[in-house]
């Protein structure tokens, strides 16, 4: 099973030989058996992959992540069919019920509010009680937004009041940085399982090429919340960056065993995808540090 994610962050050639990922830097060279990469993030601008390498990666489902020149992420290769029946569950995709994907969305919002309550709970705050009393008023769809009150009120008990989401500030920028990371996370799961990340549950926005994936990701945020409130006067730098990269490799309670974050995200996604025509059948993701 893959496990590794690979930061390359100097100038470097990258290239394909023998089922090994080959990362050349000056006269040096190293050499990573693909079948132990789960994701590559290219974190410089200053670095060239040949095409074949790029193909072999998509063969193997590996996920490969770029960054702009202010080394945030701004792109991912990810592959066309990587599923064999991928057309028969785009279409079951495209006929999805507007009552099972409004229920869907409830579970899922329900989800969010719960861990964001159990984060509040962690951090002692006594707004705790205020985000579980939201759970039961979420309806299908979530019509009555519960999930922006919630927001509202763990955010301000996270960073304080004066705090806006998608300011310039350091804590924006390792919370976009690591949902980024969550993002592409997301992404290659759904692929994987032979959908499109354009066609969402809830998120619908036509300029959004990762609606799904959006949907999807919403209870795992707080894994990202969580390590940058404990890290909030952190600059971020590289080390902050590999730190929240690292967060992947956690272990978490998910169906009563323990696993790491990345295959959780990956029975999560597959359970969720495969419960939209039967709600009843989602299964939850709860924060719980193992």
């Amino acid at each position: 099973m893959s496990f590794r994610t690979v930061v390359i962050s100097n100038q470097s050639k990258l290239n394909y030989k023998n089922r090994f990922l080959v990362v050349k830097q000056d006269n040096d060279e190293k050499y990573i058996h693909l079948s132990e990469i789960d994701t590559i993030i290219v974190d410089s601008i200053a670095v060239s992959i040949s095409s074949y390498l790029l193909k072999e990666l998509s063969d193997n489902k590996i996920n490969i992540i770029f960054c702009d020149e202010k080394h945030n992420p701004f792109g991912e290769l990810s592959s066309y069919y990587s599923s064999h029946n991928s057309s028969k569950k785009i279409q079951k995709q495209i006929n999805w019920s507007k009552e099972n994907k409004d229920l869907m969305w409830q579970n899922i919002i329900k989800n969010k509010i719960i861990n964001q309550a159990l984060m509040l709970h962690k951090i002692k705050s006594d707004k705790y009680e205020l985000l579980l009393s939201y759970i039961e008023d979420v309806l299908a769809s979530d019509k009555t937004n519960r999930e922006g009150h919630a927001a509202k009120v763990y955010f301000n008990e996270l960073f304080g009041k004066d705090f806006v989401r998608n300011d310039s500030d350091n804590i924006n920028a390792a919370l976009n940085y690591g949902y980024a990371i969550l993002l592409s996370t997301v992404n290659k799961e759904v692929t994987s399982n032979g959908y499109l990340t354009q066609i969402g549950i809830h998120h619908k926005n036509e300029f959004n090429e990762f609606n799904l994936s959006c949907d999807l990701m919403e209870p795992f945020r707080i894994i990202i919340d969580n390590f940058v409130y404990f890290n909030q006067d952190r600059e971020l730098n590289t080390q902050y960056k590999l730190d929240i990269i690292n967060i992947f490799n956690n272990r978490y309670n998910y169906e009563n065993k323990n696993y790491v974050l990345k295959d959780i995200i990956k029975m999560y996604v597959k359970n969720t995808l495969e419960s939209i025509d039967n709600p009843k059948n989602y299964k939850e993701f709860s924060v719980y540090e193992g």
